[in-house]
């Protein structure tokens, strides 16, 4: 993986947002897991009050950094598996 692209709100309830939330501490952990656990390099962009994201790993990354966004994919699947509604996943090769 390459990177990935975070976008919206799940609007899943007007307070106490659950699927915003765990979708945000899923991509969160994953971003300071490879900044922290890691010596790859990346660029990430956000802009909270549109809930935007744009993550993306520069030049070659390691076993570590892929096992971490493997792990986020994994997890977000999950989520769409339950919160299908308010989840929509694309993979896209590039």
């Amino acid at each position: 993986m390459t990177g990935f692209d975070c976008q919206g709100h799940a609007e899943y309830a007007d307070e106490n947002d659950i699927v915003c939330a765990a979708v945000s501490a899923l991509v969160i952990t994953c971003i300071n897991s490879i900044e922290t656990l890691t010596e790859d390099r990346f660029s990430c962009e956000s802009a909270q009050e549109d809930g935007r994201i744009v993550f993306r790993m520069q030049g070659e990354s390691g076993s570590g950094s892929q096992l971490l966004l493997r792990s986020l994919a994994l997890g977000l699947e999950e989520m769409e598996g339950n919160y299908g509604e308010f989840i929509d996943l694309i993979f896209e090769e590039v």
